[in-house]
């Protein structure tokens, strides 16, 4: 049987290295897009690919970006994919307040690029993944988990762009017959994720106090809520959403919720630090008690604009009909975050 040929905008990310993974095992062939930068930043998928000698029969990489129409045209239009996954974005939310357009730009326009070229290009038989995410549901009551038909109320430019997306997935579903789908993906995190990102950010400096390399961790809302998964778990399901009968949109989640704060004590437990909280608001410290010094500080740099206190998803059409669930517990996840830091450091 002919290997199917999918292409993922977004390779180098966390999302799409393990997406990669998971799709070369099912004998895809991969085309990934990357931005050409001074750095190779291939770090993700060195691993299975090879950047050094460019031998790889099943997987090739192609300089491209998703703010430029030309590119994206050029590349769907050479390789015809039988499914392509949009993973691109400017995807750090806090970022999106301080680059408003470029986020707007990528994360928004990007799928629109996309979708015009499967459009134009008259490609009937290819699939669309959109990453839809739960930051477009924004403020929520809490309490309350979030499903398909949960109102949105996005609150940064990266929830109001990925709106856009998901409309615009819709659309082009509805009024040209394409089979374009949304996957709204709840937090989901792993060893690759990036370290600005706050599970990341948490585990690293963490494991760098532990081994006295690090003094501070300063850190903004420490009662945001959210519901955390395992990338691995992730990305197969966005391999699902293309394989089922027709196009739909699907939440993606654990249904657990869980606090920054709750994070923090759960790794700081699994490493040893015993960790003493004082103050409230601003002032709010952890203090190691073993040291009895301040390694948690609350920096207000790191609070949004608009806060969004509470996410947590209903994941229970993906159950029922993609027969998806999460593998991975938020204690998994977490120890695999602290093992791959640790072991860095041996």
């Amino acid at each position: 049987m002919k290997s199917k040929k999918a292409l993922i905008f977004g390779i180098t990310g966390q999302d799409g290295s393990y997406l990669a993974e998971f799709l070369l095992k099912k004998n895809y062939v991969i085309h990934g897009v990357k931005r050409r930068s001074s750095s190779a930043n291939t770090e993700r998928i060195d691993h299975i690919f090879d950047s050094i000698n460019f031998k790889s029969k099943n997987f090739f990489i192609h300089y491209g970006d998703i703010t430029d129409s030309s590119s994206t045209l050029g590349l769907i239009n050479k390789i015809k994919p039988d499914e392509i996954y949009n993973l691109a974005a400017q995807s750090h939310v806090r970022v999106s307040f301080d680059i408003p357009e470029y986020t707007a730009n990528s994360t928004a326009l990007g799928s629109l690029r996309i979708l015009e070229a499967i459009k134009n290009l008259n490609l009937s038989d290819t699939k669309y993944y959109q990453a839809s995410s739960s930051e477009m549901f924004g403020k929520q009551t809490k309490g309350k988990s979030q499903n398909e038909k949960t109102p949105f109320h996005p609150m940064s430019i990266y929830g109001v762009s990925k709106v856009f997306s998901y409309h615009t997935t819709i659309y082009y579903r509805e009024a040209f017959g394409i089979f374009a789908c949304n996957g709204i993906l709840f937090n989901h995190e792993s060893p690759r994720r990036g370290p600005t990102f706050v599970t990341k950010k948490i585990v690293q400096a963490l494991v760098r106090i532990k081994l006295k390399k690090q003094l501070t961790l300063s850190l903004g809302n420490l009662y945001a809520v959210r519901d955390w998964g395992h990338a691995k778990d992730y990305v197969e399901s966005m391999w699902k959403i293309l394989q089922y009968k027709k196009p739909d949109d699907w939440v993606i989640a654990t249904n657990e919720e869980m606090t920054v704060k709750e994070f923090i004590n759960i790794c700081a437990k699994k490493l040893d630090i015993k960790l003493i909280w004082k103050n409230k608001g601003i002032k709010e410290i952890g203090i190691d008690k073993n040291t009895n010094k301040i390694i948690i500080k609350i920096d207000k740099k790191y609070f949004r604009p608009g806060e969004v206190d509470y996410l947590k998803g209903n994941y229970y059409k993906a159950k029922k009909l993609l027969k998806w669930s999460p593998k991975y517990k938020s204690n998994d996840l977490i120890n695999d975050m602290i093992k791959y830091e640790l072991d860095l450091h041996e």
